[in-house]
């Protein structure tokens, strides 16, 4: 057992505000941990655990949660942690480097039609391998009539930078967040889809306004480009807005908001730097590129990403909370009327692959210590506070981990 002190609002805040190190976060077990933020102190509790490298995450109507394993299976965690055995009639995928079975989304309409989206790294001729995406009816607990739907263009060589983000806007149109395959000029050329979001119907074929459409030397799926590597993609469901946030190389994550036709600027510009220390022309240098919301250095290497709508944590309603694999936690963009106000580091000394809402507003994450690792599911709610004292004292029980 971890032996656990209080802490007040009052230091919580103070400590935030100084940038104080907080205690280190302790790895929970089956009994919740508890980890300090500016607004409310987390509980954090492990449901489930044994997973192999998870990638992405869906709540099914029944509670129950779809997770895509990236070595190529799917299976369903219940609420108790119980996992499934793997789900049938999933795609055969290239379980290379950073490509597998990657997000895992369902349809808005679900619950009448059951359809279940998955992408994935598909092997082409010659060792190449590009993104697809596909579909199928979940029928009890398998998969039925799974079939491709959409391929990037080119298929390429190597192992990096698939993207692979699953994004539904309340229209009903389904974007998709792509990589660059770790080619870097392709972004900037409108003939293929590397380094793009691409926008699509429900059913893969392509809206026709787009922007691109009826252009001979682009491919029309494209909504916008200049992308690097964008593995965290989610809908405002109060504005419609589509935001990303897209890894940088040395330097320079980016949060943006995705618009039609946009050019995003890589592998022109960035705030970071390239692998060998050469160096990248700022976006200032360049005004015809579309320029971030928010850049971050050091990087947190975002995956997963959700704009929370729930009522467990109303400070944060409307923000963006993003996985950060590198920096081990998760951020949390304070979004004011569509822009940025503050940003907040939670840390919890794991790599974060992916961030959700549940049905009752917990915020759930899968962790992957290190690729190839067994990963976790994680559920975070707020810690119950005790009434204020005569102090003005409001801690909650157990509130820190001594990070034993």
């Amino acid at each position: 057992m971890i032996a656990k002190h209080t802490i007040s609002a009052a230091a919580i805040g103070a400590l935030a505000l100084a940038g104080a190190a907080l205690p280190a976060f302790a790895q929970p077990s089956d009994q919740a941990e508890s980890v300090a933020t500016q607004d409310a102190v987390l509980s954090v509790r492990k449901v489930a655990e044994g997973l192999d490298t998870p990638w992405g995450m869906a709540f099914l109507p029944d509670g129950r949660m779809l997770v895509a394993e990236k070595p190529g299976d799917l299976v369903i965690v219940s609420a108790d942690g119980s996992v499934s055995a793997p789900v049938t009639g999933t795609p055969e995928v290239w379980a290379n480097g950073q490509g597998g079975l990657m997000d895992v989304a369902l349809h808005p309409q679900f619950a009448s039609n059951n359809l279940v989206y998955l992408t994935f790294a598909e092997a082409g001729e010659g060792g190449t391998a590009g993104t697809a995406l596909g579909r199928g009816r979940m029928v009890g607990d398998r998969i039925e009539g799974f079939e491709v739907i959409w391929r990037q263009q080119p298929k390429v060589e190597g192992p990096n930078h698939f993207g692979n983000r699953i994004v539904f806007a309340p229209d009903g149109k389904l974007y998709l967040a792509l990589g660059e395959r770790f080619k870097f000029a392709p972004a900037q050329d409108l003939s293929n889809t590397l380094g793009t979001v691409v926008r699509l119907n429900d059913d893969g074929s392509i809206p026709r306004d787009n922007p691109f459409v009826g252009r001979n030397d682009a491919d029309e799926a494209i909504w916008s480009y200049g992308h690097r590597n964008i593995e965290a993609a989610a809908a405002d469901p109060y504005s419609g807005a589509i935001w990303v946030v897209e890894m940088g190389p040395l330097g320079g994550d980016e949060l943006n908001r995705i618009e039609r036709g946009a050019n995003y600027g890589w592998p022109v510009v960035s705030r970071g730097v390239n692998y060998d220390g050469t160096d990248i022309p700022d976006p200032e240098q360049y005004p015809q590129f579309k320029d971030a919301a928010k850049y971050w250095n050091p990087v947190r290497s975002p995956s997963g990403m959700v704009v929370y709508t729930g009522d467990m944590f109303p400070e944060w309603r409307g923000d963006i909370l993003f996985g950060a694999l590198s920096a081990g936690g998760i951020e949390r963009v304070d979004m004011e009327g569509g822009e940025v106000a503050g940003t907040e580091f939670i840390p919890l000394n794991t790599r974060i692959r992916e961030v959700e809402q549940g049905p009752d507003g917990a915020i759930w994450l899968l962790t992957n210590a290190k690729e190839g690792s067994a990963g976790e599911v994680w559920r975070i709610e707020p810690l119950p506070v005790k009434p204020d004292s005569a102090d003005g004292d409001r801690s909650g029980a157990g509130a820190m981990p001594r990070g034993q």
